[in-house]
């Protein structure tokens, strides 16, 4: 077996090692011993891969070693939040040691730049290096074909892309509704909290394979670099694969609009009796998670559609399939939002997280029409659809919209209301004499104690100047609705 062979391997045992290790100290706990236990374990891992390898033991692997142990003992020293973040900056700063390469010079000599290239290294390594350590350097073809063949390895692969994005994904989605999350435990067999173990075991495992396999690369071109996973082309995956992972997030994604189908655009009755919830909290109830699912879909696709080969067929019509039901979970996300602000208002926080669903609602619009259909021009459409987007906000006047229709609601918060921008006044000062008397008192002692900066001709403000300006030749009628008596 090559000496590349043996690293992959080994790299991908003591990962699968630390992966569970980390779930046994960690999940649930606060650390503590748990810490220095992981590193000595990791150290005595880095030793096991450099033996497999037969790697050289440098400068800085040795020096690193050290800070390693005496800093995860300091975390069975003190309790201390703060003390706890310089100790976490004190291991990274002993990774930092180990990361530098024998190309670069001695951990003595080297400079700030050095250690903040290693640095950055590691962290890229960390975080994405596990992929191409399961797609290069494990030799998952020889392995296949002593076993099941090729194809067996590639339905595996795409199985093993497919578990974490099922996870995520169908976490966010029993998050985001009551009644799917019940239907879901419901069929889901009655496990405990394994899922929960397999996520942190998952998380270890990923982390502590691309931190290793960053330390043993004996040269800098083995690196996994920030700018090498937005230029490398030579990361690819298979149509099996992608088509696998691919279609069992269409599932998910499938059972979770097949739910909103029957009860949020179904009825009230249905949502009181299943999820014992207001018709309006259950709307209120996920909306935010679903704008994480539809932001995090699009990097998925777009990673699919990059990495597969040739893009063939059955990869583009998942893609569009699972576009379709990206614009139903939209939809369910918009129809949650328009139901909450009939009972509660709008808010800040909502305006702009509706805009980012309907900007990316015609992002993937666009996907279909340009990458899905192997054209090019994909980033300069979204770029545009960003500028029409914050185009479109700049004319809606978001503030003003939040006073003309929380103004209205049977709940009003005068002291949100009085928060708002200047864009907000002109609105709030025009809809004043309407409001009850109780009302009336509340937003005019807020729009009284509002301060206007001061500000030269170099900071001029439309708004704000005309907010200032309204502000001043209200103050008699506003200190009147102020002070009126109840």
């Amino acid at each position: 077996m090559s000496r590349e062979a043996r690293i992959g391997f080994a790299l991908l045992g003591v990962a699968v090692a630390l992966g569970v290790l980390g779930d046994a100290l960690f999940h649930g706990r606060p650390l503590g011993l748990n810490v220095l236990l992981f590193v000595g374990c990791f150290v005595a891992a880095l030793a096991v891969v450099l033996r497999a390898g037969r790697a050289p033991l440098h400068q800085g692997r040795r020096w690193m070693c050290l800070p390693l142990i005496g800093f995860g003992a300091a975390f069975i020293w003190h309790d201390s939040p703060l003390l706890t973040v310089a100790n976490l900056v004190a291991l990274a700063g002993a990774v930092s040691l180990g990361a530098l390469r024998r190309t670069q010079p001695s951990p003595v000599r080297a400079g700030v730049g050095e250690y903040g290239a290693a640095l950055a290294a590691a962290g890229a390594g960390t975080f994405a290096g596990a992929i191409h350590l399961l797609h290069r350097e494990v030799p998952w073809d020889d392995a296949g074909a002593r076993l099941r063949g090729p194809r067996a390895v590639a339905i595996a692969r795409g199985a093993a892309i497919g578990l974490p994005l099922v996870l995520l994904f169908g976490g966010l989605f029993m998050a985001a509704d009551t009644v799917f999350k019940n239907l879901a435990s419901s069929a889901l067999p009655n496990v405990g909290n394994i899922w929960t173990h397999l996520i942190v075991a998952a998380a270890f495992a990923w982390a502590a394979a691309g931190l290793l396999r960053d330390l043993v690369a004996p040269r800098e071109q083995e690196r996994v670099l920030p700018v090498d996973l937005l230029t490398s082309r030579r990361l690819s995956l298979g149509a099996t694969e992608t088509a696998i992972a691919l279609g069992a997030v269409n599932l998910v994604f499938a059972a979770f609009v097949a739910v909103q189908a029957r009860y949020l655009f179904g009825g009230r009755s249905l949502v009181e009796a299943q999820a014992h919830l207001t018709y309006a909290h259950y709307a209120r109830h996920g909306f935010f998670e679903l704008v994480v699912v539809s932001v995090l879909l699009l990097p998925v696709l777009l990673g699919a559609n990059a990495l597969v080969r040739n893009r063939p067929t059955m990869v583009r019509a998942l893609s569009f399939t699972l576009v379709l039901l990206e614009l139903a979970v939209a939809a369910s996300a918009l129809q949650r939002l328009r139901l909450y602000t009939q009972e509660y208002g709008l808010t800040e926080l909502r305006i702009y997280t509706t805009g980012v669903v309907l900007w990316l609602v015609c992002v993937f619009a666009w996907l279909c029409v340009t990458t899905l259909r192997g054209k090019g021009r994909f980033a300069v459409g979204m770029l545009v659809l960003g500028f029409a987007a914050t185009a479109a906000l700049n004319v809606v006047n978001p503030d003003a919209l939040i006073a003309r229709t929380n103004i209205t609601r049977p709940r009003v918060d005068v002291v949100y209301l009085g928060g708002l921008s200047d864009d907000a006044v002109p609105t709030l000062i025009a809809r004043l004499p309407s409001l009850p008397l109780v009302l009336q008192r509340g937003l005019a002692q807020e729009l009284l104690a509002r301060q206007s900066p001061e500000s030269g001709a170099l900071s001029w403000n439309a708004s704000r100047s005309r907010s200032t300006s309204l502000l001043a030749s209200h103050r008699s009628e506003l200190v009147q609705f102020a002070y009126a008596a109840g």
